[in-house]
């Protein structure tokens, strides 16, 4: 069953993206959260505002009368949401990519048709060509990412193998998620470490087979002034800029071009039977990692080494989580 948070947040999304002008508190109330006291109404609505900036969702307050600012309404407006498709900083492309991957999530598809039909039946007009912008523009997959952004909704905690660097053995952990944030690249989870009583960050990709969702939904709480991608930013190996080289099947890999220093052009390719292109680019490797990912046989890492593991090691994370 969809979980009824993940809804609501949709639901708000939607609704403050297909506006072009503010919306009032009142309005919301009445279309979003019917039959709630104002105390608790204004509790809910106070998480899901922060929630949404804390996925990069650039929720706008202004006053609804340019003369009377008593009172005030919100908005996203689509010039700030909608990102530009060309040189997508790490931090753009964690608001694209995590808004894309709520939308797209199979698990939310009925949220999403119930969030249209309810602003339809409150005659909400509602443009679709809107949401465009929030079409998934990071098209490689964790198979943890499901169980964590599940967790998070529930307050339910979660048990995983995790391999760390430099360690052949994956060790099983326990965390308490307080939310899922892509950062330098790659995605991770944020929360609770209860083996060690402390705030941890887990990079999705190392966890070894299927995350398992232990416990009650409330289990705990998220500390309140908990900043998710702060707490990624300080605990998260920094970002590293390197030079890689790689082929490209003649024709695709256009996100990769875009980050090319050099190119040198027909020359031998993996397969033998189609033009390739040695492509030079310059980026952080969680980035270059995803674009070759996402253009599946039509790219092979040559150098360096550490992205070739970096890729094996994500394609392995996906055959494992399939499996599980």
């Amino acid at each position: 069953m969809t979980n009824r948070r993940s809804e609501r947040l949709l639901n708000l999304l939607i609704m403050l993206l297909v506006q072009r002008r503010f919306v009032s508190k009142a309005r919301i109330r009445e279309i979003l959260y019917p039959g709630q006291s104002e105390d608790a109404f204004e509790r809910m609505f106070d998480r899901d505002k922060e929630e949404l900036r804390s996925l990069g969702v650039p929720v706008e307050v202004g006053t609804l009368d340019s003369y009377f600012d008593d009172e005030v309404g919100y908005r996203i407006r689509m010039d700030e949401f909608a990102l530009p498709e060309i040189s997508l900083s790490a931090d753009e492309a964690a608001v694209v990519g995590l808004a894309g991957k709520v939308w797209q999530h199979a698990t939310l598809a009925e949220a999403t048709t119930e969030a249209l039909r309810k602003l339809a039946a409150a005659k909400v007009p509602v443009d679709v060509a809107a949401l465009d912008i929030v079409e998934p523009h990071i098209s490689v997959d964790e198979p943890a990412f499901d169980a964590f952004w599940q967790a998070t909704q529930e307050r339910r905690a979660v048990v995983f193998s995790y391999r760390r660097p430099g360690s052949e053995e994956p060790t099983t952990r326990h965390l308490q998620p307080w939310g899922v944030v892509r950062y330098s690249g790659r995605w991770y989870a944020v929360g609770l470490d209860t083996d060690r009583g402390a705030e941890r960050v887990f990079r999705l990709s190392r966890i070894v087979g299927a995350a398992r969702l232990v416990g009650q939904p409330g289990a705990y709480e998220i500390p309140e002034g908990t900043d998710i991608r702060g707490i990624a930013t300080r605990l998260a190996p920094p970002p590293q800029a390197e030079v890689a080289t790689v082929l490209l099947r003649a024709g695709t890999g256009h996100g990769l071009r875009r980050m090319a220093v050099s190119t040198v052009e027909g020359v031998p390719g993996p397969d033998g039977l189609t033009p390739w292109d040695r492509v030079q680019v310059l980026g952080n490797a969680g980035v270059l990692a995803d674009e070759v990912l996402a253009q599946g046989a039509d790219a092979c890492v040559e150098a360096p080494e550490s992205l070739r593991h970096e890729v094996r090691d994500r394609l392995t994370a996906l055959v494992a989580g399939g499996a599980g």
